[in-house]
């Protein structure tokens, strides 16, 4: 059994192309890519599964077409419409420099400072120029911490843990 610590977010499943099985894949990180794996892991029904791929072709920087082995149909791949892909930390180049910071969803988030555990990443905003990790703290409030390069003083893959150099202030701004 895959377990969620084993693999890290890259996208989502889209909509299906085409009646052969074929699926739209929009990603964050095209780790898949870079490296050798012939499965990327989905999401289904909240058990994390690995799919074998045939092929796959880029259709812009954040799309890419997909063909699962064993997917034939529209109404097979429709199935697979909405789900999160994931992909295995094992399999990954463990490159920090090209690590895409959607990866780090899931990873705990401290203080440089104070080396005090702000909370646990749960997204990235990247809509603006100014990407932001969303961290939910202990007590389930949701701030926003800016995931800049100045800022961001080291990130452990193997701890999961990212330590940040937090402006004196912006905790007690996101309150």
């Amino acid at each position: 059994m895959i377990k969620q610590e084993e693999v890290f977010k890259i996208g989502r499943i889209g909509k299906p192309h085409g009646v052969k099985g074929e699926l739209t894949f929009s990603f964050t990180d095209d780790v898949f890519d870079r490296t050798d794996s012939e499965y990327l892991v989905l999401l289904v029904d909240g058990i994390l599964v690995p799919f074998f791929w045939e092929e796959y072709r880029f259709k812009s920087n954040e799309t890419a077409l997909i063909k699962f082995v064993d997917i034939d149909t529209k109404e097979q791949a429709q199935e697979l419409t909405g789900c999160e892909v994931y992909f295995p930390w094992s399999l990954s180049d463990g490159v920090e420099d090209e690590m895409s910071l959607h990866s780090t969803v899931g990873f705990s988030l401290f203080d440089a400072g104070n080396k005090s555990l702000v909370g646990t990443v749960t997204s990235v905003d990247d809509s603006t120029v100014n990407i932001l990790f969303n961290v939910e703290t202990s007590d389930g409030k949701v701030v926003m911490i800016p995931a800049s390069e100045q800022l961001i003083v080291s990130i452990d893959v193997e701890k999961r843990e990212i330590a940040v150099d937090i402006p004196e202030g912006l905790l007690e701004i996101n309150n």
